[in-house]
């Protein structure tokens, strides 16, 4: 079974033979999560649980909750939380579709971080690879953005933090999506290098505020050599988070 290292060897991660790895994508995801200790943070969409992993290991007393539709993924984010040394009681993962985990609850999440499936049904191929396909748009589920973001409103608490990560062109489909149920949405733009067009950005909104849209500077990620800028590679090694 492959397996990484990330945020400079503090955890290790075991990865899937086959679908979505993590990628530079889930470290900066973590890093602009404003979680604090003490919250309870969900990692929607989970994976193998690498971006509450990163978010947790900066915060020793935050509670980690993570859910994604995929059963063998879910098995592994237990592996990893295993021989990272997180208990039980403070990491935990649920096989479900985020459309129906804890729908007859009250939130209990401070926090929710995702990386949603790019496409929405039907707006792809089907890969070749189950698994990939899942994690591209839920294949036969009638996924999407709309439907994602209803239950990421629907499970955060009040004035609770969403933070995505996704493709730059999906920017204004996901800002559609908030509606009025999240404000003070914050665009992070991620630059391959500098004067390059954003590929990723990472979206931040707030639970039912109506403070308005701000873009921010963003992250440039590779100077003109393509090595990581001093920016990027601080978030790597987990130095830095993206306030």
């Amino acid at each position: 079974m492959p397996e990484i290292y990330v945020l400079d060897k503090k955890l290790r991660l075991l990865q899937p033979e086959q679908g979505f790895r993590t990628s530079l994508d889930t470290i900066m995801l973590a890093a602009a999560c404003p979680a604090k200790n003490g919250d309870h943070l969900l990692d929607a969409g989970c994976g193998v649980g690498a971006a509450g992993f990163c978010v947790a290991q900066r915060l020793d007393a935050l509670k980690l909750t993570g859910v994604d539709i995929d059963a063998e993924f879910v098995d592994m984010a237990k592996k990893n939380a295993e021989i990272n040394n997180f208990a039980e009681d403070r990491a935990a993962f649920h096989c479900a579709d985020i459309d129906q985990f804890r729908r007859q609850d009250t939130p209990i999440f401070d926090h929710i971080i995702s990386n949603p499936p790019y496409l929405n049904a039907g707006e792809y191929l089907n890969s070749p690879h189950e698994k990939k396909a899942i994690a591209i748009g839920h294949e036969g589920s009638g996924f999407t953005l709309e439907l994602w973001v209803r239950a990421l409103h629907r499970l955060v608490k009040p004035s609770g933090s969403v933070t995505i990560i996704h493709r730059a062109d999906y920017t204004d489909q996901i800002i559609k999506a908030f509606g009025h149920r999240f404000g003070a949405v914050e665009i992070i733009p991620l630059w391959p290098k500098q004067d390059r067009q954003a590929k990723r950005v990472i979206i931040r909104a707030l639970k039912d505020r109506k403070d308005p849209c701000k873009i921010s500077p963003g992250i440039v990620l590779h100077n003109d050599d393509g090595s990581y800028s001093d920016i990027a590679e601080d978030i790597l090694r987990g130095r830095a988070v993206i306030a």
